[in-house]
């Protein structure tokens, strides 16, 4: 390697919220959240009943996205989450109810005060991308 080239940083998010168990702690708050708060009816509406095969679609997405193994990508490939979600309306409050669901979550599943705050950070401006109900 030419000692001029820049190398990023790892992402240690991934290692930081425990790894795969972490992950999978993470996944499974965060749907218990969305069936049991009033405020997730609607975007729970827009799964399937059993949530088996969207817990583990989201667990490999979660992962990657943190700086894991990158297992989504080589199964499912690129995740084009705007493509993804067209079928369903993702509006402003169906935004709101996902980071409702993600903030519990982290608040519950990590215990570090810093990061719960900095990925919410970064699922904020994921789940604004992934909204509907802009102007054209």
């Amino acid at each position: 390697m030419n000692p001029t080239t820049i190398v990023p940083p790892a992402n240690p998010h991934y290692r930081q919220i425990g790894g795969e168990a972490g992950i999978g702690r993470l996944v499974e708050a965060f749907y218990r959240l969305m069936d049991t708060l009033p405020q997730a009816a609607s975007i729970r509406a827009m799964h399937e009943p059993d949530l088996a095969m969207t817990k583990r679609i989201f667990k490999l997405f979660l992962s990657e996205w943190l700086g894991g193994p990158r297992e989504y990508s080589a199964q499912r490939g690129h995740p084009r989450l705007r493509q993804r979600h067209m079928p369903f309306h993702i509006g402003l409050a169906e935004r709101d109810a996902w980071l409702l669901c993600m903030s519990g979550a982290l608040q519950e599943v990590v215990p570090d005060a810093v990061l719960p705050e900095q990925l919410m950070q970064a699922f904020f401006k994921t789940a604004d991308f992934i909204r509907q109900d802009r102007p054209s």
